[in-house]
């Protein structure tokens, strides 16, 4: 069986710059992947043309076993990448409930409108996915703020319903870009705890982007170390913070 994502000799150069330098890994289903490295390093260029929001001047990006290299963002998260943003991405006037039901609204026949206002009176389709939504957000624990606007959520509560969006539609493949920014340690540990529950239990392949080590370290199968574009390690959480070269590159000393 190939492995869920493949990236093999990947490079992306804008202008002069090279930011991604022949990077190659791979992500088998059910596993948690941190990309890691210092500002600048190309963790979110690499993320970018993951999911089609950059082109690569050369190698490859293999999704079971298809290139999705030059696809639109739509085409590839259309085949099951799904992937949430640094900054957030949640419509501020709707609820959180309402915001999951955008990520639904490719599953269900009324369309978007028809979920939020029930035009066309399809009710079947319509409680299918409201349970769905209510469902996702139980099992991110956030349920009980399913009819808050978002703008009224804390900062951790956007942040697992932003998760719920992406995961609206069962992707094999979810891609966090640093799900951890400004959360408290009680619902990092929480957010850690999730993760680990969505590769284990239901078998997505999860790759992120985290600045915050200690969570890294916990919740991740492997760790790979970008530096200037290069990767410089791929390998367990121990064996990664025992390496000189991450020691150097990210944590200044060695």
């Amino acid at each position: 069986m190939p492995p869920l994502l493949e990236l093999s000799e990947v490079t992306v150069r804008f202008g002069g710059l090279t930011a991604v330098d022949r990077v190659s890994f791979e992500v088998a289903a059910g596993e948690v992947c941190a990309l890691i490295g210092p500002n600048g390093a190309g963790k979110s260029t690499l993320f970018n043309a993951i999911a089609g929001n950059a082109l690569i001047d050369s190698g490859r990006i293999l999704f079971r076993g298809d290139a999705i290299h030059g696809l639109a963002p739509h085409a590839i998260s259309a085949r099951g990448v799904r992937r949430t943003f640094q900054n957030g991405g949640l419509f501020a006037h709707l609820t959180a409930l309402e915001n999951v039901l955008v990520g639904l609204h490719t599953q269900v026949r009324s369309g978007f409108l028809g979920l939020l206002v029930g035009a066309g009176k399809s009710y079947r389709g319509e409680a299918a996915a409201t349970r769905r939504a209510r469902e996702l957000l139980a099992l991110m624990e956030v349920e009980p703020v399913a009819d808050h606007l978002a703008a009224e959520l804390s900062g951790g509560q956007q942040r697992m319903v932003e998760i719920v969006r992406a995961l609206a539609t069962d992707p094999p493949l979810l891609l966090l870009d640093e799900p951890a920014v400004g959360l408290a340690p009680p619902m990092r540990e929480k957010l850690g705890r999730i993760i680990r529950r969505l590769a284990a239990e239901r078998g997505i392949g999860i790759v992120l982007i985290e600045h915050a080590i200690e969570l890294v370290m916990s919740i991740s199968d492997r760790v790979i170390v970008l530096n200037y574009g290069r990767k410089v390690a791929d390998a367990s959480p121990a064996e990664v913070r025992a390496d000189k070269k991450v020691l150097e590159a990210y944590l200044g000393h060695a």
